[in-house]
């Protein structure tokens, strides 16, 4: 069926937004973090089939044999503007079906949702924000500037192979675009039957992934050994792991907590974690990482045989800092690990924060209370991070907005690389309605 069919038949991007995020889910893109799981390619293709058929020209990178991007740009009714950059990642990480309820390739319907690796984490908005490119291109509705779209491989790893690879060796593509919007953004969290938050992110963490090494003295099982490089390593990663990091507010978190404690009609206090997080519901795992610099071990390696002590012991650690505190992390970091521990990074990259004002905002704002009137769009930190890093270093301002409207008992927090990971197809074509209203808004 061509696009020229879709149009005659009047089908619009609300129509087709289940399909393409369905279609997109059952392409396995999981990203193990190397180069082992089945890559980006076979989507990256997909998304340019999508692109071409209402007339684009988008092209392929593959910054290495499977691990491709997909870049296309919208010629806009005034070139001569700044341009808007819509990014998305392809890649997922992986899932193991047995824990599922419905297996998480198979982008089954169920119980009003989509269900599936990629549902949250961000197949969605990239089937939203196909089926509004094609719904306006077949429609013949240019947007007011030029769109640049970019459909990533790598995020959950960083980025390297994807946004980071383009921004290196093809930054032409993203000639003159100021702004950008991209995932974990834009999301509803309901207070009452008369106000909705939608949570606009602003700001996201740094991140440094960190490999430890404590060195020892090899030696038999049997005997006496003081010098064990397991037992220093295991306290220092306890240390670590229970460490209780200073609060520190930046200026979107206060922005955030004031916004919220207007509408509870209540001010939310950020030193007083318990009566604060218990505010929040189901996103308080969200907002209560973005009130401390973070550092949780995630792996532990060491040794070969029962009787043998190893020389060596590794762990890796998952450290996200706030804006503004990267050296106070650091510094951090060495003092409760100690002097016998080696600290080397594995990946990092900057924190970012911009402020909550101009037209972009304005038109997100408006996109937002047009579709639902009890709407109302306030910022927040991400204590995780996106490709909004790379564009960054291109002058790129950032903003999370991938817009969808939630059942307040939705556990939205826990799909992002959980189990059973889902969206709701009316949230899907909510968020077509918003981002259709946001283009030519802005």
């Amino acid at each position: 069926m061509s696009a020229t069919d879709d149009t005659a038949r009047g089908v619009t991007g609300e129509d087709e937004v289940v399909d393409l995020c369905r279609e997109l889910i059952r392409i396995d893109t999981s990203n193990y973090g190397d180069h082992s799981g089945p890559g980006e390619r076979k989507a990256a293709e997909w998304v340019a089939e999508k692109l071409a058929e209402v007339g684009l020209e988008p092209e392929i990178f593959e910054s290495h044999p499977g691990r491709a991007s997909t870049v296309a740009r919208i010629e806009g009714e005034d070139s001569s503007r700044p341009a808007l950059l819509i990014h998305g990642h392809l890649d997922v990480v992986p899932a193991n079906a047995a824990d599922w309820t419905h297996d998480p390739f198979s982008g089954e319907v169920a119980d009003g949702c989509v269900w599936g690796r990629g549902a949250v984490d961000m197949k969605d908005m990239d089937a939203m924000t196909l089926a509004v490119v094609r719904d306006r291109l077949r429609s013949g509705r240019r947007p007011p500037r030029d769109i640049v779209l970019a459909f990533l491989a790598d995020e959950e790893a960083g980025g390297t192979y994807g946004a980071r690879h383009l921004v290196d060796n093809h930054r032409h593509l993203f000639d003159g675009v100021t702004e950008a919007i991209s995932e974990v953004g834009g999301f509803s969290f309901t207070v009452s039957e008369e106000r909705r938050l939608y949570l606009i992110q602003t700001a996201e963490k740094g991140m440094h992934w960190m490999k430890l090494t404590v060195a020892g003295t090899a030696g038999h099982g049997s005997m006496i050994h003081r010098d064990n490089a397991i037992t220093e390593l295991s306290e220092a990663v306890a240390r670590l792991g229970r460490h209780t990091f200073p609060v520190r507010v930046t200026k979107t978190t206060r922005a955030f907590l004031d916004e919220l404690g207007d509408a509870l009609g209540t001010p939310l206090d950020p030193e007083d974690m318990q009566a604060t997080l218990a505010r929040l519901g189901g996103i308080a795992k969200l907002i209560g990482a973005t009130l401390s610099n973070t550092a949780n071990p995630t792996q532990l390696g060491a040794g070969y045989k029962v009787n043998v002590i190893p020389g060596e012991a590794t762990a890796h650690v998952d450290g996200r800092f706030l804006p503004g505190h990267e050296d106070e992390f650091l510094a951090d970091l060495d003092r409760i690990l100690g002097p016998k521990v080696r600290r080397e990074d594995v990946h990092s990259d900057k924190a970012l924060e911009t402020s909550f004002d101009g037209a972009l905002v304005e038109a997100m704002q408006s996109s937002l209370l047009a579709e639902d009137p009890t709407a109302k769009a306030v910022p927040y930190m991400l204590s995780g991070g996106t490709d909004a890093k790379s564009f960054d270093d291109l002058g790129i301002r950032g903003f999370g907005f991938a817009p969808l409207k939630l059942p307040p008992e939705l556990d939205f927090a826990g799909m992002f690389h959980g189990v059973d990971e889902r969206v709701p197809v009316d949230g899907l074509r909510f968020g077509v309605r918003v981002l259709d209203r946001f283009i030519d808004a802005s």
